[in-house]
């Protein structure tokens, strides 16, 4: 049951900015207290009703010595097959069930997708083949501050797919040091399918794919004496990472490794920056899947997904211009969810 009153219906109390609500049973003598509102919310939700059952509401609002009240009733609440203040929503909702239908479609008769080059993405390659031409392993990690739950983590085991399959086209070692025992085997499963793809089923070591430990002090240690021990040509810090990501990205500057880095953190990505020779800025880290492998379904997805945030800056660039010649209808409609 929803309340709706304006200032106007409080004349006698003009100085009052709060309301008491009450409410009672049809019938019934007493009044029970339900909510105290502010004058300026102009409505108030009451949630506790029972459907078909009749009520009667009392809105007090006093101000220094008077007072004023409000009555309704009796009245009755219903269930609702659709509920108009979310009519916003549902909108906002069709509109991105049809732009990811219409690119599907595009995508489906080859109509290509631009992407911008990323530079650290288009690296990969390069960070791959100069560790086979050095002699030296590559290193993947996923970081120490995610879960297999984490878009961030996903998105890195997408990418270590295709450094994989990178690693056993060149008959190159990788080695994928984890926090997280979860993380570990996924990431056994990932390697191994891309060494099958590749044919070189045989080259897979699942013993590269080890957990070294959920402390977080711990992780950056074994991670670095991997990194000293092996001495990798190439090291990818793709996921999600906190106070260990500039122990690790030191670490693998001070043994020459060309560096590709990439997290959602803006705090750690300053680090990785300054210590890495590439770097993955925001989102670039979850469209490199797409990138790298061309995959139409997840160029389309990256594709709705920037449609979406035009969508949305000339939604914010129209409103402040509605709202600079003294127009609200935009904001409140927007706003009415």
């Amino acid at each position: 049951m929803t309340l709706c009153w304006s200032a106007y219906d409080f004349v006698g109390s003009s100085a009052a900015d709060t309301l008491t609500i009450y409410r009672r049973n049809v019938g019934s003598i007493a009044w029970k207290l339900i909510a105290v509102a502010a004058l300026s919310d102009e409505s108030h939700l009451d949630d506790s009703v029972a459907d078909g059952k009749p009520y009667e509401y009392m809105i007090v609002a006093r101000g220094g010595d008077s007072s004023s009240n409000l009555y309704a009733g009796p009245v009755s609440a219903s269930a609702q097959w659709y509920n108009a203040h979310r009519t916003t929503v549902l909108i906002g909702t069709l509109v991105c069930v049809l732009t990811l239908v219409a690119v599907t479609l595009l995508s489906r008769r080859n109509k290509p997708f631009y992407i911008r080059p990323i530079k650290g993405l288009e690296a990969v390659d390069e960070a791959v083949g100069r560790a086979t031409e050095m002699g030296k392993p590559v290193l993947f990690t996923p970081g120490w501050g995610g879960d297999i739950q984490r878009p961030t983590t996903i998105a890195a085991l997408n990418i270590l797919r295709y450094v994989a399959a990178k690693t056993a086209e060149y008959r190159c070692d990788l080695y994928f040091p984890t926090h997280d025992p979860v993380i570990m085997a996924a990431a056994e499963e990932v390697v191994r399918e891309s060494y099958i793809e590749q044919g070189q089923a045989d080259m897979y070591n699942a013993d590269n794919v080890f957990y070294t430990s959920s402390s977080q002090l711990g992780y950056a240690a074994a991670v670095d004496g991997v990194v000293s021990r092996y001495k990798p040509a190439a090291i990818f810090l793709l996921g999600t990472f906190e106070g260990e990501a500039l122990i690790l990205a030191e670490t693998g500057n001070s043994v020459g490794a060309m560096q590709v880095a990439g997290t959602d953190s803006t705090i750690q990505l300053s680090f990785f920056m300054v210590a890495c020779d590439f770097t993955l800025i925001g989102e670039e880290l979850f469209a490199a899947s797409g990138y790298l492998t061309k995959d139409a379904k997840i160029l389309s997805s990256v594709k709705v997904q920037d449609f979406l945030k035009i969508a949305i800056v000339a939604l914010l660039f129209a409103g402040a211009i509605m709202v600079t010649f003294g127009s609200n209808t935009l904001a409140e409609w927007i706003g009415r969810t």
